[in-house]
């Protein structure tokens, strides 16, 4: 049997009712769908999905009967409009939108039953009507509007913007920003938005900030490169220090830096050491080794002047010192200071705490040499 090209929607369209008198009572949709896709060529008689040909034989005319061309790709059948038992077969522009349009009437009739059915609340316990509740898409947990207002309002107001999840333990499913912006005010919404937008920015590792106080803008930063133009004041920066960009040399950093970055070099693997050799530069990182070594040795080795605190290396003779930078006598065993015309009462004053201890720690090193 063939159809005449204005009759192939009427026939398809007959037969899938023939279909839905047959399945009546059961879901009739997957038949449907089967016959769609495995039978209607079959079914309209064409032989190839590529280049159908739809013959079809005119009345006779005068004793002769006269057959037409065959008809073009089914295609163009498809586009036409009819009307078929009181209802319009419009042509679809796209694939995507006959999807989106299914899906959406399909949303719509879950919405319509979950509105109209009771449902329990799993936070106060209630039973409510489906228009007073919410259930969270990924798991169908259902809460009631109130509890969830609440809820949503507290993580927001704490800035935990990602942590809207459902509240059944264990659950990870999370709330969309339209059920979010259903139930709270405009203005706590407005800080949940930029929140977490914030959040998701801090998270993208090539995204750095203008470090200017006053400006604070995102900018993106481009692979293998430390310079970053901020495009709101466009000042350039370097995204490693945030100081003005200084291109190849390598970063200036703070005497307070210097000790977290030796520490950090210390404590370091062979790959995290490169990396902060290309950062800082070895130079740098080898200053803050030595400074670290010196500092350690002065500690052990010096005292500082009570005076200008100028670290003091005491080698040989009496514990009378005399500050090489500000010119101050001061005791070496109390670290008191002395005085400039008589320095040497400190040690002969019974009552002092020093008494007798002029050459304390130079005659048990004598000693110790003997």
């Amino acid at each position: 049997m063939a159809f005449p090209r204005t009759g192939l929607l009427t026939a398809l369209c007959k037969h899938l009712d023939t279909l839905w008198e047959e399945n009546r009572g059961s879901v009739v949709l997957f038949a449907w769908i089967q016959f769609l896709k495995e039978e209607t060529l079959g079914y309209l008689n064409i032989a190839s999905p590529y280049e159908p040909k739809i013959c079809r034989k005119e009345p006779e005319q005068n004793g002769t009967s006269q057959e037409d061309a065959c008809d073009g790709a089914a295609g163009g059948a498809l586009e036409q409009e009819e009307s078929l038992n009181g209802r319009t077969v419009q042509n679809v522009g796209s694939l995507s939108t006959l999807i989106r349009e299914i899906l959406d009437f399909d949303h719509a009739h879950q919405e319509k039953c979950f509105n109209t059915k009771m449902h329990d609340c799993k936070i106060c316990f209630s039973e409510k009507l489906g228009s007073e509740c919410m259930y969270f898409l990924d798991c169908r947990h259902v809460y009631c509007k109130g509890c969830l207002k609440d809820y949503f309002e507290i993580q927001i107001r704490d800035g935990q913007v990602h942590c809207l999840n459902c509240p059944e333990p264990k659950c990870l499913s999370v709330a969309t920003p339209g059920q979010v912006k259903e139930l709270v005010e405009e203005q706590l919404f407005a800080r949940y938005d930029r929140l977490l937008l914030q959040t998701t920015l801090d998270l993208m590792a090539d995204m750095v900030y203008c470090p200017r106080p006053g400006c604070q803008t995102p900018v993106m930063q481009e692979p293998s490169c430390t310079m970053g133009i901020c495009s709101s004041c466009n000042y350039a920066f370097c995204t490693l220090c945030k100081m003005t960009y200084h291109g190849v040399s390598p970063c200036k950093i703070s005497a307070e830096k210097l000790v977290q970055l030796r520490d950090e070099y210390l404590a370091a693997d062979d790959t995290t050491k490169k990396f902060l050799e290309q950062r800082y530069g070895k130079r740098v990182i080898q200053k803050a080794l030595e400074e670290m070594e010196s500092k350690e040795w002065l500690e052990t080795n010096s005292k500082a002047c009570p005076s200008c605190g100028t670290p003091i290396e005491k080698l040989d003779g009496c514990n009378k010192m005399t500050c090489s930078v500000c010119n101050r006598h001061f005791c070496w065993c109390c670290m008191g200071s002395l005085s400039k015309t008589r320095p040497y009462e400190h040690f002969n004053d019974p009552a002092s705490p020093c008494f007798n201890k002029l050459f304390q720690g130079l005659m048990n090193d004598m000693e110790e040499d003997i």
